[in-house]
Protein backbone atom coordinates (compact mmCIF):
# COMPACT_ATOMS: atom_id res chain seq x y z
CA UNK A 1 0.00 0.00 0.00
CA UNK A 2 1.46 3.36 -0.91
CA UNK A 3 -0.54 5.51 2.04
CA UNK A 4 1.69 5.03 4.88
CA UNK A 5 1.18 6.36 8.36
CA UNK A 6 -1.93 8.67 8.18
CA UNK A 7 -2.22 11.07 11.17
CA UNK A 8 -3.76 14.26 12.57
CA UNK A 9 -1.04 16.93 13.78
CA UNK A 10 -0.58 20.90 13.95
CA UNK A 11 1.08 22.58 10.78
CA UNK A 12 3.65 25.41 11.82
CA UNK A 13 3.68 28.01 9.28
CA UNK A 14 6.60 27.74 7.12
CA UNK A 15 7.79 30.56 5.28
CA UNK A 16 8.81 29.67 1.50
CA UNK A 17 10.04 30.92 -1.88
CA UNK A 18 8.10 29.49 -4.60
CA UNK A 19 7.00 30.46 -7.97
CA UNK A 20 3.00 30.46 -8.82
CA UNK A 21 1.16 28.68 -11.91
CA UNK A 22 -1.91 27.83 -12.68
CA UNK A 23 -0.97 24.71 -15.38
CA UNK A 24 -2.81 21.81 -17.12
CA UNK A 25 -2.20 18.19 -16.23
CA UNK A 26 0.33 17.58 -18.90
CA UNK A 27 2.36 20.81 -18.05
CA UNK A 28 2.83 19.99 -13.93
CA UNK A 29 6.39 18.21 -14.25
CA UNK A 30 7.81 21.35 -16.78
CA UNK A 31 6.77 23.55 -14.77
CA UNK A 32 7.96 22.12 -11.61
CA UNK A 33 11.79 21.22 -13.51
CA UNK A 34 11.58 25.59 -14.13
CA UNK A 35 9.99 26.54 -10.98
CA UNK A 36 12.77 24.66 -9.03
CA UNK A 37 15.67 26.14 -11.35
CA UNK A 38 14.44 29.35 -10.67
CA UNK A 39 14.38 29.30 -6.84
CA UNK A 40 17.76 27.65 -6.21
CA UNK A 41 18.95 30.41 -8.36
CA UNK A 42 17.10 33.16 -6.52
CA UNK A 43 18.33 31.80 -3.40
CA UNK A 44 21.55 31.80 -4.42
CA UNK A 45 22.03 34.95 -5.01
CA UNK A 46 20.09 36.33 -1.83
CA UNK A 47 22.58 33.82 0.04
CA UNK A 48 19.86 32.05 1.74
CA UNK A 49 19.95 28.14 1.94
CA UNK A 50 16.33 25.70 1.39
CA UNK A 51 15.83 24.71 5.23
CA UNK A 52 13.93 21.92 3.89
CA UNK A 53 12.84 19.50 0.68
CA UNK A 54 11.04 20.43 -2.36
CA UNK A 55 7.57 20.85 -2.21
CA UNK A 56 4.03 21.28 -4.38
CA UNK A 57 1.85 23.28 -2.99
CA UNK A 58 -2.03 23.15 -4.43
CA UNK A 59 -3.80 26.43 -2.91
CA UNK A 60 -7.00 24.75 -4.55
CA UNK A 61 -8.29 21.33 -5.31
CA UNK A 62 -7.18 20.56 -8.50
CA UNK A 63 -9.30 20.63 -11.74
CA UNK A 64 -8.02 20.34 -15.10
CA UNK A 65 -5.63 23.06 -14.14
CA UNK A 66 -3.60 23.23 -11.29
CA UNK A 67 -3.33 26.55 -9.06
CA UNK A 68 -0.38 25.82 -7.48
CA UNK A 69 3.36 26.49 -6.03
CA UNK A 70 6.35 24.96 -6.45
CA UNK A 71 10.01 25.67 -4.46
CA UNK A 72 11.46 25.25 -0.98
CA UNK A 73 10.67 25.98 2.49
CA UNK A 74 13.54 28.91 3.95
CA UNK A 75 14.18 30.16 7.45
CA UNK A 76 12.72 33.44 6.78
CA UNK A 77 10.64 35.52 4.22
CA UNK A 78 12.98 36.21 0.98
CA UNK A 79 12.85 39.27 -1.51
CA UNK A 80 11.15 38.89 -4.56
CA UNK A 81 13.16 37.72 -7.61
CA UNK A 82 11.74 37.40 -10.92
CA UNK A 83 8.82 34.53 -10.73
CA UNK A 84 9.81 34.07 -7.72
CA UNK A 85 7.78 34.82 -4.93
CA UNK A 86 7.82 34.70 -1.00
CA UNK A 87 4.99 32.43 0.51
CA UNK A 88 4.10 30.46 2.73
CA UNK A 89 3.10 26.69 3.57
CA UNK A 90 0.21 27.48 6.31
CA UNK A 91 -0.13 26.65 9.59
CA UNK A 92 -2.81 24.97 11.26
CA UNK A 93 -4.39 21.24 11.94
CA UNK A 94 -3.33 18.90 8.71
CA UNK A 95 -3.71 15.30 7.82
CA UNK A 96 -0.60 14.18 7.23
CA UNK A 97 0.62 10.55 5.39
CA UNK A 98 3.54 9.20 3.52
CA UNK A 99 3.49 8.61 -0.14
CA UNK A 100 5.85 5.19 -0.30
CA UNK A 101 6.49 4.84 -5.02
CA UNK A 102 6.45 6.79 -7.58
CA UNK A 103 4.48 9.79 -8.45
CA UNK A 104 1.86 8.47 -10.85
CA UNK A 105 0.59 6.84 -7.84
CA UNK A 106 0.64 9.82 -6.35
CA UNK A 107 -3.13 10.30 -6.66
CA UNK A 108 -4.04 7.23 -5.36
CA UNK A 109 -2.31 7.91 -2.21
CA UNK A 110 -4.39 11.25 -1.84
CA UNK A 111 -7.95 9.60 -2.44
CA UNK A 112 -7.20 7.02 0.51
CA UNK A 113 -5.43 9.85 3.10
CA UNK A 114 -8.95 11.93 1.99
CA UNK A 115 -10.91 8.82 2.40
CA UNK A 116 -9.04 8.68 5.68
CA UNK A 117 -9.73 12.08 6.70
CA UNK A 118 -13.30 11.33 6.85
CA UNK A 119 -13.50 8.50 8.40
CA UNK A 120 -11.68 10.68 11.58
CA UNK A 121 -14.40 12.63 11.12
CA UNK A 122 -12.54 15.90 9.53
CA UNK A 123 -12.92 17.90 6.73
CA UNK A 124 -10.33 19.06 4.17
CA UNK A 125 -10.04 22.71 3.88
CA UNK A 126 -9.03 22.54 -0.06
CA UNK A 127 -5.37 23.62 0.29
CA UNK A 128 -2.73 20.50 0.30
CA UNK A 129 0.97 20.17 -0.48
CA UNK A 130 3.54 17.58 -1.26
CA UNK A 131 6.97 17.32 0.09
CA UNK A 132 9.30 15.44 -1.91
CA UNK A 133 11.72 13.84 0.84
CA UNK A 134 13.51 11.50 -2.05
CA UNK A 135 15.16 13.27 -4.73
CA UNK A 136 14.47 11.28 -7.80
CA UNK A 137 16.93 11.05 -10.53
CA UNK A 138 17.19 9.04 -13.58
CA UNK A 139 19.24 6.31 -11.51
CA UNK A 140 16.65 6.59 -8.57
CA UNK A 141 14.15 3.06 -7.67
CA UNK A 142 10.40 4.33 -7.61
CA UNK A 143 9.99 2.64 -5.24
CA UNK A 144 12.03 3.42 -2.99
CA UNK A 145 10.68 7.14 -3.66
CA UNK A 146 8.85 8.93 -0.07
CA UNK A 147 6.87 11.78 -0.73
CA UNK A 148 5.03 13.86 2.33
CA UNK A 149 1.39 14.76 1.54
CA UNK A 150 -0.45 17.48 3.98
CA UNK A 151 -3.61 17.98 3.93
CA UNK A 152 -4.97 21.33 5.29
CA UNK A 153 -8.28 20.67 7.33
CA UNK A 154 -11.33 23.39 8.11
CA UNK A 155 -12.56 22.27 11.54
Amino acid sequence: MPLQSPEIVTHTPQPTAAVRASVAAEGIAAFYDSAYGKVAQALGRQGVQPAGAAFGYYLSPPTERFDLEAGFPTDAPISGDGDVVASELPGGEVARAIHAGGYESLGDSWGDLMAWTAEQGRTPEGRMWEVYVTEPSPETDPATLRTELYLLLAD
